[in-house]
């Protein structure tokens, strides 16, 4: 046994001293989705890839509880992201059957327990060969030293091998940094940002300072975008900028299947006065919603003697039994995700202690870890087991526990925390709020010519304090309503560094950054950041200098969307054309509406634009389109 222990030594020894000799095409800083599709996606045109991840898993959130996927218009992202979800999917159809209720449950791929998302990235890489090198508990500690640089070039990386706390040293010809917390490009001197920018900075919604209701930020917040900012939000909003982080959580795999389930049991480190203001909260049915408002302190106390009756809340909007502390969204095999509930002053979310993780060292974020792990299951564990909370209420909180099928390494908790954000970069470009709004009511926002992406989600931002008396809810909390957007190329590259692409901690405010930061999105940064890295090789230019048109037409060949229209998918025969053209500016609209008549302004709008006499049989918007593709876009692309 000795000498296999010895010979499987040798053996990886021998592989890390191989990849270390190596010099790669692209060498990725951090195994999450953004990172994988990087390195997929590279691969794809045929670089040699190195993906370092620091722990023993790669997969980041959607392998570690988050589930459900974050996105609000299913098709606005396409490309990776749209064959990530697809092979979810199949994976169910496969192993369940195609009428399963696992299939019906993952919601066409969308929904997925931790285990089948880390299955997918796997089988994703595993398409690629021997393109792409994984190399497990690799750790990068965010300091000038740890990257070798010729001027304004990166040609090496040195890294902390956590096995044999051994330094080992990466040589590439592009590197990207796709850690949730940018520690690469700091290291590189890349300026950042860190905390939140004022209202006045950049004229956005709901930044700096500020409190308001839940529930207020969707359908009517779009009006107030249109007609100022006040009245929305409540007492005590400044809208002053400051260095506050929003707060981090465990993304939950709960279950109330008794046969896979495991009691949460009292952390060693139990503190229950942290979770005290919960009793009352639960008594009297108090909440952050936007209800709250018209709840008198009558009500209140109606709900407590109700309570005593044996009864639930009657308070409108109230969360009931676990609920109240966690919110739960139904993954397949009775497993769910459980991410902090918005609807409560206290819940999954641990806001302040947070702050320096951005800019700590690797053995600060450790401790926040297992300090966030114990305060997350102590509360839990309060929330089942308190006397002073109402016993039925104990009682509906103990039909949960965690899913004893995930997680097998970790006592079935997520090994990540979800860093919801960390540095973001200056780049060539700074992505804020209003690049995510419509520019005129039911308008688009901004089409950026150089879109590498489309996405949408709502701009959403978790509290930055804890509970404070008298206030309508957590500060910082907001959720404001969105539209489908572009995201332009250079929100991941800067002039300071030639060779380095930052397609998570990209570039841009508090407000912009909280609707990038959602998984899809950055598996479509990191599919266009793999593409721009080949490109950058081929091209033998620094990435301030590349053909963004070349990036965006291999990306729009592998069917990745870059400007979101709603009467045209992925599959349809004029989805390569109607992308072209729409982020050329000739279809701002949000159908392409190919099969309608062109007017006289029309014509004479795309005339004016193309330079080209369009010839006057040519009545229908698509064929006038074709016609103008062929003979100037298609064309000018080709060459």
């Amino acid at each position: 046994m000795k000498r296999l222990y010895h010979f499987i030594a040798c053996i990886l020894f021998l592989y890390t001293l191989s990849a270390q000799n190596k010099n790669y095409d692209v060498v990725i800083v951090g195994g999450t989705p953004g990172g994988i599709m990087t390195a997929i996606a590279a691969a794809r045109e045929g670089k040699s890839v190195l993906l370092l991840e620091r722990t023993s898993h790669i997969g980041g959130l959607p392998a570690n509880g988050l589930g459900a996927t974050d996105i609000t218009t299913r098709n606005a992202t396409t490309g990776l992201f749209h064959e990530f979800v697809s092979r979810n999917k199949q994976y169910y159809i496969d192993k369940y059957g195609n009428s399963s209720q696992q299939v019906k449950d993952c919601s066409d791929g969308y929904h997925f327990e931790p285990s089948v998302a880390e299955q997918t990235f796997h089988s994703m890489i595993n398409t690629q060969g021997d393109r792409i090198t994984v190399l497990y508990n690799r750790q990068f500690d965010s300091e000038p030293q740890n990257i070798k640089r010729s001027g304004k070039v990166i040609e090496a990386v040195r890294i902390l091998n956590r096995d044999n706390r051994q330094i080992e040293t990466y040589m590439g010809k592009v590197f990207v940094d796709a850690t949730y917390e940018g520690d690469l490009g700091a290291a590189a001197n890349i300026p950042f940002r860190v905390g939140r920018e004022s209202r006045d900075e950049f004229n956005e919604i709901c930044a700096g300072k500020i409190y308001r209701h839940w529930g207020v930020q969707f359908g009517r917040g779009i009006k107030s975008h249109f007609n100022g900012y006040e009245g929305y939000e409540s007492e005590g909003t400044t809208y002053q900028g400051d260095n506050a982080v929003q707060a981090y959580n465990y993304r939950l795999c709960l279950t109330n299947d008794k046969s896979q389930m495991r009691p949460v049991l009292r952390p060693e480190n139990y503190n229950r006065n942290e979770y005290i203001s919960l009793i009352e909260d639960v008594w009297t049915g108090r909440n952050t919603g936007v209800d709250m408002q018209n709840i008198t302190r009558e009500q209140m106390e109606a709900n407590r003697e109700s309570l005593k009756k044996g009864n639930k809340t009657i308070i409108p909007g109230d969360p009931w039994g676990i609920a109240k502390i966690t919110n739960m969204v139904k993954l397949p095999n009775a497993k769910t995700d459980a991410n902090n509930q918005h609807m409560a002053f206290i819940s999954t979310d641990l806001p302040e202690e947070n702050w320096p993780w951005p800019t700590a060292g690797w053995e600060w974020r450790d401790n926040y870890a297992k300090r966030l792990k114990d305060y997350t299951l102590g509360l839990i564990w309060f929330a089942q087991n308190d006397k002073e909370l109402p016993r039925h209420f104990r009682e509906a909180c103990k039909e949960w526990g965690l899913s004893t099928s995930e997680y097998l390494d970790n006592e079935n908790f997520p090994r990540q925390v979800y860093v919801r954000e960390g540095r973001r970069f200056e780049g060539i470009y700074f992505f804020t709020a209003n690049d995510a709004l419509p520019v005129t009511l039911g308008q688009r926002p901004p089409i950026h010519k150089q879109s590498i992406a489309a996405s949408h989600y709502a701009l959403d931002s978790h509290a930055v304090l804890k509970r404070e008396e008298g206030r309508a809810h957590l500060e910082g909390f907001f959720g404001y309503e969105s539209v489908p957007y572009t995201i332009p190329f250079g929100v991941m590259a800067s002039g300071k560094v030639d060779n380095l692409l930052f397609p998570v901690p990209v570039s841009g405010s508090h407000i912009g950054f909280s609707t990038l930061r959602m998984e899809p999105c950055w598996m479509a940064l990191g599919e266009a950041a793999g593409i721009a890295a080949a490109q950058m090789i081929e091209q033998k230019k620094p990435a301030q200098e590349l053909d963004i048109e070349t990036v965006q037409q291999k990306l729009i060949a592998n069917k990745a969307t870059l400007m979101y229209f709603k009467d045209i998918s992925i599959d349809s025969p004029d989805f390569a054309m109607v992308q072209y053209m729409g982020i050329s500016g000739y279809i701002s609209a949000w159908n392409a509406s190919l099969e309608d008549m062109a007017d006289k302004e029309l014509v004479k709008d795309w005339t004016t634009m193309s330079g080209l006499k369009i010839p006057v049989h040519m009545t229908k918007r698509k064929e006038i389109l074709y016609f103008i593709y062929n003979q100037k876009i298609k064309q000018s692309w080709d060459n």
